[in-house]
């Protein structure tokens, strides 16, 4: 089942993409990260779910979109040591 979508932070409708990942319960796969995230990305770190009703929503960039629990989020860095923030490296797992 192709159940895994690959992005890149440089491309065009990134966030678009993973915005329909989490609705779907889709995996994603962020390649080539470097030391620092986008900031767009830490409310999906940080699994801010909230509900609504009998469904659940995470804020992602200006919209609020429905959370499917199934999502699951990858990282991909070509860097031999990365080092990143404490508070990225606490909220990842």
């Amino acid at each position: 089942k192709d159940n895994l979508d690959i992005i890149q932070l440089s491309q065009k409708h990134w966030l678009k993409t993973l915005g329909n990942a989490i609705t779907n319960g889709r995996s994603v796969l962020i390649e080539n990260i470097g030391n620092d995230l986008d900031p767009t990305l830490s409310t999906v770190l940080s699994r801010s779910v909230f509900r609504r009703g009998n469904v659940m929503y995470l804020r992602l960039g200006e919209e609020e979109i429905e959370y499917n629990p199934d999502f699951k989020l990858y990282f991909q860095t070509k860097l031999s040591n990365p080092h990143y923030k404490p508070e990225i490296a606490s909220q990842c797992s």
